[in-house]
C-alpha cells in the first residue's frame, strides 16, 4: 500500500510540473533510444554481412593474382594488372591439394552486350562448370554449361536476373542469341537471384560463359584474376591455405626471399574485417548514446535538487504529521525511479521506431536487440537511482522545524 501510494504521489508531483518533467525525460529518452537504435542497426548489418559472406560459397578460399589487401572488409588489388595466375594453376590446385573439394578459376571484364535493339553493359565472367558448386550459385531456369561445352570453347551463356531484365524486359531468354563483343552466344540458362555481394556489387548483373571461350574469343587473354577454392572441411581452411601457397610458390618458381605474387583470402578474414568496421561504428555511436544517458542522469540530479528546494515546506509538514526520514527518502527515490523507468521505456520505443524508419529509408538491415533493450532499461534505472540518492537523502535529512519556516 505504501509503495502504491508513493508511486501515485510521484506521478502527481511529476504531472504538476509537466514542462520540467518532459525536459528531464527527454535526456533519458535520447540516450536510451540512441543506444537501442544503433545496436539494432549494428546487429542487422552484422547479420547481413554474415549472410553475404556465406553466399560466397561453402568453406571458400579466394586466390587472387598479385597482392590484395582488405579495406573496410573489401578486397582491393594494388598496382597494375597482374598476370601471375593461369588456368593451369587452378588445375594443379585441384589435382595436388588433398584438402580441396572443388576449384573454379575466373576472369571477368565489363563489356557491352546486345540483343536485338537492346544494349547493356555488364560483367562477363569466364569460368568453369565447377563455379556453381564452389560459389553456391546455381541456375533457376535452363542449365549451366557443362564440361564438354567448356572444353570445346562453346559459345553459350548463362545470364543473371538483372541482365535478363535489362535486355529482355523480364521475358524468357533461354534459346535466344546475344552478342558479346560482336561474338554470338546462345543463352542456355538464367541464374537464381543473388543480390549484392559484400563489396556492394550486383551479383545478378553478370553473364557467365566458359573460361576458354572467354579467354580466346572475348578477352584475348591467357591468365585469370581469381581462383575460387572450396575446401572439404572448415577445420582444414588454414592447412589448405598453406598447401595452396606452397604449391603456387613452387609453380611460380619464387625464391624464399621473394614475396608471393598472389594473395589467399578466406571467408573468415573477410568477415572479421567487415565485423571490425561495423563493430567499431556501432560502438562509437552507442558510446555517444551512453554519454547522453549520463547527461540525462545529471539532469535528473539537478531537477530533483530543485524539487527538494521547492518542496521544503511540504517536507516539513509531512515530518510534523509523523512521516519518518525513510518515508521521505523513499518518496523521492520513487519519484526518481518513476522518471527513469518512463524515460527508459519511451526511449526503447523511440529507438526501435527510429531504427525501423532508418532501415526503410536507407535499406540497412535491422534486428531488434531485446537483450540490449532490456539491459539499457536496467542501466537507465540504476543510473537514475544513483543520481537520485543524493537529492533523496538531502530531503530526508531536513530538520522539520527549519523546513516549516521555509517560504
Amino acid at each position: 500500500m505504501r509503495y502504491r501510494l508513493g508511486i501515485l504521489t510521484a506521478l502527481r508531483a511529476l504531472y504538476a510540473h509537466k514542462v520540467r518533467t518532459g525536459l528531464t525525460l527527454l535526456g533519458i529518452v535520447i540516450g536510451t533510444s540512441a543506444v537501442v537504435a544503433m545496436v539494432a542497426i549494428g546487429q542487422g548489418t552484422r547479420a547481413e554481412v554474415l549472410r553475404k559472406v556465406e553466399s560466397l560459397g561453402t568453406n571458400l578460399l579466394l586466390v587472387n593474382a598479385g597482392q590484395v589487401k582488405l579495406y573496410a572488409g573489401r578486397p582491393r588489388q594494388s598496382g597494375a594488372v597482374v598476370i601471375t595466375l593461369t588456368n593451369k594453376d587452378a588445375e594443379a590446385i585441384a589435382d595436388d591439394s588433398t584438402s580441396v573439394m572443388a576449384v573454379a578459376p575466373a576472369q571477368s571484364r565489363k563489356m557491352q552486350v546486345k540483343y536485338g535493339e537492346s544494349t547493356t553493359t555488364t560483367s562477363i565472367v569466364g569460368t568453369t562448370p565447377q563455379y556453381q558448386d564452389v560459389r553456391n550459385f546455381r541456375p533457376a531456369q535452363g542449365e549451366f554449361f557443362e564440361d564438354d561445352q567448356a572444353r570445346s570453347s562453346a559459345r553459350v551463356a548463362v545470364l543473371g536476373r538483372t541482365v535478363v531484365q535489362n535486355l529482355f524486359g523480364g521475358n524468357d531468354p533461354v534459346g535466344e542469341t546475344i552478342r558479346i563483343n560482336r561474338v554470338p552466344f546462345e543463352v542456355i540458362g538464367v541464374m537464381e537471384p543473388k543480390g549484392l555481394d559484400i563489396s556492394g556489387q550486383d551479383q545478378d548483373d553478370q553473364i557467365f560463359i566458359p573460361l576458354r571461350t572467354a579467354l580466346r574469343r572475348v578477352f584475348n587473354l591467357t591468365y585469370v584474376s581469381t581462383i575460387y577454392v572450396s575446401v572439404r572441411d572448415n577445420r582444414e581452411m588454414y592447412s589448405a591455405s598453406l598447401e595452396i601457397r606452397d604449391l603456387l610458390r613452387e609453380r611460380h618458381r619464387l625464391k624464399p626471399n621473394v614475396p608471393d605474387d598472389f594473395t589467399i583470402q578466406s571467408q573468415t578474414a573477410i568477415l572479421d574485417a567487415q565485423e571490425a568496421v561495423s563493430g567499431t561504428f556501432t560502438l562509437l555511436l552507442s558510446s555517444i548514446g551512453g554519454i547522453s544517458l549520463i547527461v540525462g542522469g545529471i539532469g535528473i540530479l539537478a531537477i530533483m535538487l530543485i524539487a527538494v528546494r521547492e518542496r521544503t515546506r511540504e517536507i516539513g509538514i509531512r515530518r510534523a504529521l509523523g512521516a519518518r526520514r525513510k518515508d521521505i527518502l523513499l518518496q523521492f527515490l520513487i519519484e526518481t525511479m518513476v522518471l527513469t523507468v518512463l524515460g527508459a521505456i519511451s526511449g526503447v520505443v523511440v529507438g526501435l521506431v527510429g531504427a525501423k524508419i532508418t532501415s526503410l529509408a536507407t535499406g540497412w538491415p535491422m534486428l531488434i536487440p531485446w537483450v540490449v533493450a532490456g539491459a539499457t532499461v536496467v542501466f537507465s534505472v540504476l543510473l537514475g537511482l544513483a543520481f537520485g540518492v543524493y537529492p533523496a537523502s538531502k530531503a530526508a535529512s531536513l530538520d522539520p522545524v527549519v523546513a516549516l519556516r521555509a517560504e
